[in-house]
């Protein structure tokens, strides 16, 4: 039977070990942290959103992004700090504005087709995630964004979303707890929220009753690429104890950790960790429950994103250009809080959790999956912004291209 490793037990790591597992492959996944999903899985905006598949690649962001330097509260920051991974990828990103129009479409029916592997995976498999299916409204807040939307919103539909326009009164009928004014909106009703982390956690359990192995602790120092089998080499307890694994396959989805895998498996993988920011506002008593939105929202103007999780309310957004920089800033956390307050006042601050985790994205926001250069092989990473979206249409094409190359028994 094939040994498959999986590098990587985030969104994508699980979902492609769910796939693998069906297929009949002998599957483990290594992850350097103590429990699956604990980096960039853990607590992000929660949105399920098709309607969020418009790539960053355009004039618009470009524009946008220079207006915002400078300020520290800004929804998109850059670190002007020189690197060259940094200036090389924006340079590459920007390349692919010419592609904007053809990846906005294959992202949105990737989204939509995402949606029903992933519905499907947590019916079979009984698994309880807050799963809110009540659609995702976006708000604008003056007529000139509206209009830059209203012209993004064309390639969503030609790409097969039912997203459509709304006017300031019929985003009180659909969200009443709402009471901010908005120039218009347009509503996504196919579009749904969850939370990331109780479905990967609920997938690994799953994963292990169909016999799919978990090495967690486990830091990949290095893999050695002289031949078959493929033998990754383990560091334990802080590097104290190593051990040797060997595997016929290595499919990687290290999120931004994959662009250091990618270069000893001999590929080149242009991914930069573009960090966000979210809070969970702990809604503590029934006042702040009933002020709290229940339908998703994303405010274009600043470029955050909600979902009710239960008892929670999360709050995401931001775009942070740093590099491996995983400390939460007071003033990346403290608009997400401002936010709150302003568009609903009747919730109740005082218990907020903040987080932050990397984004692994490529130049042209598209997922990397499919074959790599040597034999055995394998990407599915680079999701960006859309991890949670797009993973469980991703896993389906990646158990394709590995069933394709390596032969079960």
């Amino acid at each position: 039977m094939p040994r498959i490793a999986i590098i990587g037990a985030g969104i994508t790591g699980v979902t492609s070990a769910y796939a693998l597992s069906k297929l009949g492959y002998d599957v483990t996944v290594y992850d350097r942290q103590r429990y699956p999903a604990m980096e960039t899985s853990f607590a992000n905006g929660g949105q399920l959103s098709a309607s969020n598949a418009e790539v960053w690649n355009s004039a618009a962001t470009i524009m946008k992004g220079l207006r915002w330097l400078g300020r520290h509260d800004a929804p998109l920051l850059l670190n002007p700090r020189p690197s060259w991974h940094k200036y090389s990828w924006l340079a590459q990103f920007m390349g692919q504005i010419r592609n904007y129009r053809q990846n906005t479409i294959a992202t949105t029916r990737m989204a939509i087709e995402a949606r029903q592997h992933l519905y499907a995976m947590a019916e079979e498999e009984g698994i309880d995630f807050d799963l809110e299916r009540r659609g995702i409204l976006h708000i604008y807040h003056d007529a000139a964004s509206f209009e830059t939307a209203r012209r993004a919103n064309a390639l969503l539909r030609e790409g097969g979303l039912e997203r459509h326009a709304v006017t300031p009164e019929e985003i009180r009928g659909i969200e009443p707890t709402l009471q901010t004014p908005c120039h218009g909106g347009f509503y996504t009703p196919s579009d749904a929220t969850g939370d990331i982390h109780k479905f990967t956690s609920g997938l690994a359990q799953a994963c292990a009753r169909r016999g799919v192995r978990f090495e967690q602790d486990a830091d990949i120092r290095a893999i050695s690429r002289d031949g078959l089998p493929y033998v990754l080499d383990i560091a334990r307890e802080e590097g104290a104890r190593r051990e040797q694994h060997e595997a016929d396959a290595i499919v990687v989805c290290a999120g931004a950790a994959s662009r250091q895998f990618a270069r000893q498996l001999g590929d080149r993988l242009n991914i930069y960790p573009v960090k966000g920011y979210s809070i969970s506002v702990h809604l503590d008593d029934a006042a702040s429950q009933a002020a709290a939105p229940t339908v998703s929202l994303l405010d274009e103007a600043a470029k955050i994103v909600t979902s009710r999780l239960g008892d929670r309310f999360r709050v995401a957004g931001t775009a942070e250009f740093n590099g491996f920089n995983l400390d939460i800033r007071a003033e990346r956390i403290q608009p997400l809080v401002d936010w709150t307050r302003r568009h609903f006042p009747g919730v109740r601050t005082a218990r907020v959790v903040p987080w932050c985790g990397l984004r692994p994205m490529m130049p042209d926001m598209m997922p990397r999956v499919g074959p790599g250069k040597r034999p055995g092989v394998f990407y599915n990473t680079g999701h960006g912004h859309l991890g949670w979206t797009l993973s469980a249409a991703t896993a389906q094409m990646l158990a394709a291209s590995v069933r394709q190359a390596v032969a079960l028994p």
